[in-house]
């Protein structure tokens, strides 16, 4: 049976670990962009992923994605997300809906 005590250090660990790994991807990133490497892209995929997840979505999507399916719903904040992405790239919501990924993936 693990503990309160154990419990809080094991997730104080794992809490120290990513923000580990988050400094690791933002320096990488960093160099990628300087010398212009494919990595910087999947670098910030990922960061995108970690996003949507924190704000409650699917930890293999992206924001986009997510954005596009619930406008196709109608929310209000998704559609003014694809709104303004849309000013940068045109149809960027609809273009990266991921239909195997998210919440959407298993109904």
């Amino acid at each position: 049976m693990v503990t309160r005590l154990t419990s809080f250090a094991l997730g104080l660990a794992l809490l120290l670990l990513c923000a580990l790994a988050a400094f690791v991807g933002l320096s990488w990133m960093f160099v990628s962009v300087l010398f212009n490497s494919a990595r910087a892209w999947r670098l910030a995929v990922s960061f995108d992923q970690l996003a949507n997840t924190a704000f409650g979505g699917d930890e293999d999507e992206t924001i986009s994605s997510r954005a596009g399916k619930e406008a196709q719903k109608g929310r209000w904040w998704a559609c003014r997300l694809c709104q303004w992405l849309d000013r940068f790239d045109p149809g960027h919501c609809q273009n990266n809906l991921e239909l195997d990924e998210g919440k959407r993936a298993g109904e």
